[in-house]
């Protein structure tokens, strides 16, 4: 084999193959092999038909075929490592010469990582947003914690917005019961929204004991975009009451002995997760200054094939409730080209950082351990809701271990970079990484 690499720009080479016929030939064997043992001829075994017979019956060409379509990886391969190139994404190859007997001549574009000029991490300055909390976030905060320990109690009166009913359903369509359209005794917050259109008003002023009906849209079964008659008895109505906010209120709710103590805790993680917002904040201010001082060139190719990604998982996205992408559009008041455009943009950047993130991590020659490795994995299974053997498993089969592995070296070298960078708020007061080091530590805590 002999081949020739051109630059076509910083992230793009066209490679020039030329494969002589004689290095065809395993190929061709095993071509011949794989077709022989698929093909049937009456007075020969499976597999031992005569390659003159194959010719005859499938025709040679579709075996040459064959023989290059399994060749050109290969030779793409050892020519991509004579050049010692990075190659990125899939090629784009395009056969420019091949008769029975040549050599094989073919071109394969494909995008390279470039060489990027790293601007040293200590020069970097960015500037976030001042810590602000105010009282009505703890506030809130109290509030959710006392809808927790809230407990409800049977009143003597017509229900109301908050309360919560036990109510029986019947729905029917033109006198006809709905299949699956009764249920009763069941537990319903008014004014929830959690179940038909039109209940919660029906049984706002029903004391229990007391029934109405109300006319809804049936949204699934056999009836699906029907109007339907739906029955609804109140059989008991329970108020929420709270419990007091004292000192007794925070011995139960907390492990603390003063409501004071409690809103303290509160404040605390609320500013902890603030500080956290901060941190991640200049992270991205960071690296849109590093990938604009670097001048990180975005390859082309590999930005075509993210989009698809996503466009892809956005499609699979909107599937999964329901949804066409058309739907979708109109909903957003957006053309297919906007989504396009801002999904290019998206994965532009995404791919720039990436590139700048995996230079980093050759610079600093970031090393990434079993333990982890591992831990990512447990992490994103957990997020899957899967078992982290089976999980992995998964990764190997699809090929995606490797890109899990680099988003862990990625990680690494933007940490190292984050100890380097100069961060400071808009007051001027510098902010350190303490808040996301104790947020990462109580994380791996719970893990363990």
């Amino acid at each position: 084999m002999k081949s020739t690499v051109e630059t076509l720009s910083p992230t793009r080479v066209r490679l020039a193959i030329e494969v002589p016929f004689v290095e065809l030939e395993p190929s061709l064997k095993k071509a011949y092999r794989e077709i022989g043992s698929q093909v049937q001829v009456p007075g020969f075994r499976r597999g031992k038909v005569p390659t003159a017979v194959i010719d005859q019956r499938v025709g040679r060409g579709t075996v040459l075929n064959e023989a290059v379509q399994e060749a050109i990886p290969e030779n793409i391969m050892a020519a991509v490592r004579e050049h010692d190139l990075k190659t990125l994404g899939r090629p784009e190859v395009e056969i420019t010469e091949f008769n029975d007997g040549d050599s094989l001549n073919f071109t394969a574009e494909v995008d390279v990582r470039p060489e990027i000029t790293l601007p040293d991490a200590s020069t970097i300055e960015v500037t976030v947003d001042e810590l602000q909390i105010d009282e009505s976030e703890i506030d809130e905060q109290v509030k959710n914690l006392r809808e927790r320990f809230a407990t409800l109690k049977t009143v003597e009166r017509a229900a109301a917005e908050g309360d919560f009913v036990q109510i029986d359903l019947n729905a029917t369509v033109g006198g006809v019961d709905v299949p699956g359209g009764q249920a009763s005794n069941i537990s319903h917050e008014v004014g929830s929204k959690q179940l038909l259109p039109g209940l919660d008003e029906a049984v706002v002023g029903l004391a229990a004991g007391d029934s109405t009906t109300f006319t809804t849209q049936l949204v699934g079964g056999d009836f699906a975009g029907q109007d339907a008659e739906v029955a609804v008895t109140v059989r008991t109505v329970k108020e929420k009451e709270l419990p007091e906010l004292n000192d007794e209120f925070a011995q139960m709710a907390s492990e603390f002995d003063t409501i004071e103590e409690l809103r303290g805790d509160l404040r605390a993680r609320v500013t902890q997760g603030k500080q956290v917002e901060q941190i991640y904040a200049a992270r991205d201010k960071a690296l849109a200054q590093l990938v604009e001082t670097a001048e990180v060139p975005a390859p082309e190719g590999v930005v075509r094939e993210e989009v698809a990604s996503r466009k892809q998982a956005m499609s699979d996205q909107l599937e999964r409730i329901g949804a066409s992408l058309e739907e979708y559009l109109a909903a957003e008041e957006k053309t297919e080209e906007q989504i396009d455009a801002e999904l290019t943009e998206a994965a532009t950047e995404g791919v720039k950082v990436q590139l700048l993130l995996d230079t980093l991590a050759d610079a600093e020659d970031v090393q990434v351990s079993d333990d982890e490795f591992g831990h990512e994995i447990v992490h994103r299974a957990q997020r899957a809701g899967m078992a982290p053997q089976q999980y992995y498993d998964q990764l190997v089969r699809s090929g995606a271990a490797a890109a899990v592995f680099g988003d862990v070296r990625r990680g690494k070298a933007l940490a190292a970079v984050m100890e380097r960078i100069s961060i400071k708020d808009s007051a001027g007061n510098p902010v350190t990484l303490d808040a996301l080091r104790a947020a990462n530590e109580a994380e791996h805590n719970h893990e363990h």
